[in-house]
């Protein structure tokens, strides 16, 4: 197996909505690794009208990410690349994080690059949790991942 480290923040973390598709043998292997934390702060909003987490890719601004890192095969990290439509609409990113033992690491991170400069305004958080007091429940749809509709 060819290993690519991934960090995820938003559905895709354990006791979130979009978790199962790490644990789904049709789309490749992934094995967890830890919980971990951006070395750098980062603009995690939620928005549209699905609440999607999104992380903007504007350093320095918002707070440190928690997520978990997660070990994955080809098959596994091409899966997500087309669940977070990258490189058209997030763009995964290499990204210091720092892990529960202290020690660092660079996994992957799914950015958003081009986005409304009004999502800097939006409430930002360190911790996703679509089940959160925000009262921002994530929205399944079959549109969730197609640009057009993002913003309706």
């Amino acid at each position: 197996m060819s290993g690519h480290l991934v960090f995820v923040y938003g559905t895709l973390k354990t006791g979130q909505p979009n978790h199962y598709l790490l644990n789904d043998k049709i789309n490749g292997f992934s094995k967890f690794v830890g919980k971990a934390q951006t070395v750098d702060k980062w603009p995690l909003v939620i928005s549209s009208k699905y609440n999607i987490p999104f992380l903007l890719n504007k350093q320095d601004f918002g707070k440190k990410i928690c997520g978990e890192i997660y070990s994955v095969d080809d098959k596994m990290r091409d899966f997500l690349d087309k669940f977070e439509c990258h490189p058209t609409y997030y763009k995964r990113l290499e990204t210091p994080v720092i892990l529960e033992d202290g020690s660092q690491m660079s996994p992957w991170i799914y950015f958003l690059l081009d986005f409304k400069p009004e999502m800097l305004n939006l409430i930002t958080y360190g911790n996703y949790d679509s089940y959160g007091d925000h009262g921002l429940p994530y929205v399944e749809s079959e549109t969730t991942s197609s640009t057009d509709d993002m913003w309706a």
